[in-house]
C-alpha cells in the first residue's frame, strides 16, 4: 500500500494534475456513454473545428467573421450536396453491381486456383478446395447483405436525413457563435487550469494540421485515383478510388490492404496482360507520390510518434469508436503523448508517513 500511496503522491500531488485528470475522465466518459446519442453533435463539433481554420484565414485577410462563416458554410454545404447526390449514388450502384458479379469472379478465380497444385506441388488440392469454400461463403454473404440492405434501407435513409438536416445546422451555429459557446462552457471549468491549457495549446496546432491535412490527402488521393482508373477503363473505378483515398487513414496498413481489391479487380478484368501491368504501375506511382510529395506538402507539423505507438493508437481508438477512432487515432495519440510530457513529476517523492 505504501508503494501505491507514494506513486499517487508523486503524480497527483499537484492540483493542476488532478484537474486535468478529471477533465480527461469526464470527456472520455461522456463520449463513451453518450457517443451514440450525441453523434450528430460530436460530428458537428469536429466539422466546425475543421472549418474554423478556413474562417480564421479569411478573417486574417480582412473578411468580417460573419461573412467568412457564411462563405465557408455555403462551400461546405455545396460539398456535402455533391457527395450526397453526385458521389453516393454512383458508389452504391457500383457496389451492387460488384455484388452481383461476384459469382462470376469466384468461378474465374477458382479456375486459376485449381491450376496451382500443377505448378506448385507444395500446394495440395484439398487446401485449394478449402480456400475456395471459404471465399465462396464470404462472397455470397457479402452479396446477400448488399442486396438485402438495398431492399430494407428505410431506417438507414431516415438516419441519413436526420444527419443531413441537423449536422449542417449545428455546424453553422458552432461557427457563428463560437466565442459565446466557448465562454459558456468555460464557466463550468475551474479557473485554475493552466496545465490543461498548456496541453491543449501544445496539441491544438498538430491536431488541426493533421486532421485538415488528412482530409485533403483523402480527397486528393481519392479523386486522382478515381480519374486514373476511369481513364484506364477499370471497372468500379470510383468505388476503388474512394477505397484508396480512405486507405490513407490507416498508416502502414491501409495502402497494403487496399492493393488487394485493386489488383484482383484488374486481374479479373484483364488477366495477366499489359493493361493489368500498366494499371498497377500507375497505382504504384500514385502511392509513391502520396508518400513522398503530398504528405510532406500537407503536413507542416510532423507528428512525432513512434510507429508502434501509432499502431497501438489505431487499434485502441478504432476499437472504441470505429472509423472515427481510426481517423483521429494519431491526434489522440499525440494528445496522450503531450499529457505524459506535461504531467508534473516531482524530483523526489514526499516522505511517506508511518
Amino acid at each position: 500500500m505504501n508503494l501505491i500511496a507514494d506513486w499517487f503522491r508523486r503524480y497527483f500531488s499537484d492540483p493542476q494534475a488532478v484537474i486535468l485528470a478529471v477533465l480527461l475522465l469526464l470527456g472520455f466518459g461522456a463520449v463513451l456513454i453518450f457517443g451514440k446519442m450525441l453523434a450528430p453533435v460530436l460530428a458537428s463539433i469536429v466539422i466546425a473545428y475543421l472549418l474554423e481554420g478556413v474562417v480564421r484565414l479569411l478573417v486574417r485577410h480582412g473578411v468580417p467573421r460573419l461573412s467568412a462563416v457564411i462563405l465557408v458554410f455555403l462551400s461546405f454545404l455545396a460539398f456535402v450536396l455533391f457527395l450526397l447526390f453526385g458521389v453516393t449514388p454512383l458508389l452504391w450502384t457500383q457496389t451492387v453491381e460488384l455484388a452481383r458479379e461476384l459469382p462470376s469472379y469466384i468461378n474465374q478465380g477458382q479456375q486459376a486456383l485449381l491450376q496451382l497444385p500443377q505448378h506448385y506441388p507444395i500446394i495440395s488440392e484439398q487446401q485449394v478446395t478449402e480456400l475456395l469454400q471459404v471465399i465462396r461463403a464470404q462472397s455470397l454473404g457479402f452479396g446477400q447483405r448488399v442486396l438485402a440492405y438495398s431492399l430494407t434501407s428505410l431506417p438507414g435513409i431516415i438516419t441519413i436525413l436526420v444527419y443531413v438536416i441537423l449536422v449542417p445546422l449545428l455546424v453553422f451555429f458552432f461557427l457563428k457563435d463560437k466565442e459565446l459557446l466557448v465562454r459558456w462552457c468555460s464557466g463550468f471549468l475551474p479557473r485554475e487550469r493552466h496545465l490543461a491549457q498548456q496541453v491543449w495549446g501544445e496539441v491544438d496546432v498538430q491536431i488541426g494540421n493533421y486532421v485538415r491535412g488528412k482530409f485533403w490527402e483523402i480527397l486528393i488521393v481519392g479523386v486522382v485515383t478515381s480519374i486514373t482508373f476511369v481513364l484506364m477503363g477499370l471497372k468500379y473505378a470510383v468505388l476503388l478510388g474512394v477505397l484508396v483515398g480512405l486507405s490513407v487513414v490507416v498508416p502502414y496498413i491501409g495502402a497494403a490492404v487496399v492493393t488487394i481489391p485493386v489488383a484482383l479487380i484488374a486481374w479479373f478484368q484483364w488477366g495477366w496482360s499489359p493493361a493489368f501491368a500498366w494499371l498497377m504501375v500507375a497505382y504504384a506511382i500514385i502511392q509513391a507520390l502520396d508518400g513522398n510529395v503530398l504528405v510532406p506538402l500537407l503536413f507542416s507539423e510532423v507528428v512525432n510518434l513512434h510507429p508502434v505507438a501509432i499502431i497501438v493508437a489505431v487499434l485502441l481508438f478504432g476499437g472504441l469508436w470505429g472509423f472515427w477512432g481510426v481517423f483521429f487515432a494519431i491526434p489522440l495519440g499525440t494528445l496522450v503523448s503531450a499529457i505524459i510530457r506535461a504531467w508534473p513529476r516531482p524530483a523526489t517523492a514526499p516522505p511517506v508517513a508511518g
